[in-house]
Parts: C-alpha cells; structure tokens; sequence
C-alpha cells in the first residue's frame, strides 16, 4: 500500500547525505515522499551571498528530481540559529506539513548530531509528532549525517545507535547523483562529508549487517495496530 513519507531537515542536503537512497527506495515502492526544510543552509557562512543561496536551491531542485521525492516548504529561519527562535514556532510550521500530508513515516535528525540547528528540528518533530488519538504518524526514524552525527560527543550530545538497516545496494547510484547536484557542499577526501568518505560509510552500515551498502537509522518509535 503506498505510504506517505515525511522528511524534516533543518538544511537542504541533509536528506541527501544522510538517506537519499532510503527516499530513493520508497520511491521505487511507489510511496510519496514529502521533504521540508527549515533554514537555507548557507546564510551563517562569512561568503554567504544570494548568490550562494540561489546555488543550494538550485542543487536542492536537482536532487529532488534525482531521487524522485517533492519538496514541501523551505523555511527561512537564520542558518545556525534556530535554538534563537521560540521552539513553537518551528512546531507550527511542522504541524502544518503533518497536517497536509499525515504522514504515515516520519524521518529527521538525530540528537546526537553536533550541529545545533539538528537537535532542535528533532525537538520539535517529537513536539509536533506527540502521541494523538488516531494519529498517522507510525513510525518516526532518526538518520545520521556525515560531518554532523559524527562530530557529536556522547557526553555531550548522547549517541547515534542505529537499530534499522536499509540496504541501498539498488540506489547507492542515485545517492551518488545527489550528492554530486549539491557538488558545492561536498568537502575533498578524507573528510567525513567528501562523496568517499560517505560512501565508505555505507560499506560500513551495510557490512555490519551483511549488506554491501546501507543506510542506519535509529527508530524512536514504532506504532503497530
């Protein structure tokens, strides 16, 4: 049966380097998949531009069509500064998405992750997603992302302790793709946010259980009626 899929980050890229070929296989499940964005990603960098901003829209506009998945709506909270804004008013804009698309599925961020503007989109995702009478939402899912879940410190930001595997044997080509459309984010070898480094970090999702190459999330709850 087709599913309704949700995905919130805080920056468009996000989905692509931490699950693009999971939203890949939904979409080749026939699912519909629904991203929406918080920030533009680049307005706290010191040569953040329009132009700058235009590029990550652009490169966010190829990636969708890559992997098959909508874009809902791309928020304009500042870039690195959402833990600046009443918590509320990010649910608000959340709620709206869940109420458009009831998603059965919801994906985001994990707590673990260094970068603030993460922690708080999964603050009010949970907020936003909290347990209702006849809720949709089924499932919530947490994925890691290289540069941000990896520079986390477990006694300070907690732990990413994946407990769903996915394999993207299928689509590691599609994730390639987008992530060469957000070619201006991507850092050179061996940094953890470099196309090898990502790469190998599906190797190793998927070698620790038997695939070749994985996506790992960490599944914080599950509804099963």
């Amino acid at each position: 049966m087709k599913k309704s899929i949700l995905v919130v980050v805080a920056h468009s890229d996000d989905e692509s380097i931490g699950m693009a070929g999971t939203i890949r296989k939904h979409i080749n499940s026939g699912d519909e998949v629904n991203i929406i964005s918080m920030t533009d990603g680049v307005g706290s960098r010191n040569d953040s531009n329009k132009e700058a901003i235009l590029a990550r829209q652009s490169s966010a506009k190829k990636a969708s069509e890559i992997l098959g998945f909508r874009w809902g709506n791309s928020y304009t909270f500042e870039d690195n500064k959402l833990d600046s804004y009443p918590l509320i008013e990010i649910i608000k804009t959340i709620e709206l998405s869940k109420d458009k698309y009831k998603p059965q599925i919801v994906y985001t961020h994990s707590g673990a992750d260094l970068n603030i503007d993460h922690r708080v989109v999964l603050n009010a995702v949970l907020t936003a997603f909290r347990p209702q009478p006849n809720e949709s939402c089924k499932e919530i899912r947490l994925f890691e992302v290289a540069s941000a879940t990896d520079y986390g410190n477990p006694n300070v930001t907690g732990k990413f302790i994946p407990n769903l595997f996915i394999s993207i044997e299928d689509t590691w080509e599609y994730k390639l793709k987008s992530l060469e459309a957000y070619n201006l984010e991507m850092r050179n070898y061996p940094h953890s946010r470099s196309i090898n480094a990502i790469k190998n970090l599906a190797k190793i999702r998927g070698n620790q259980v038997g695939y070749e190459y994985a996506e790992a999330f960490e599944v914080i709850r599950k509804l099963e009626d």
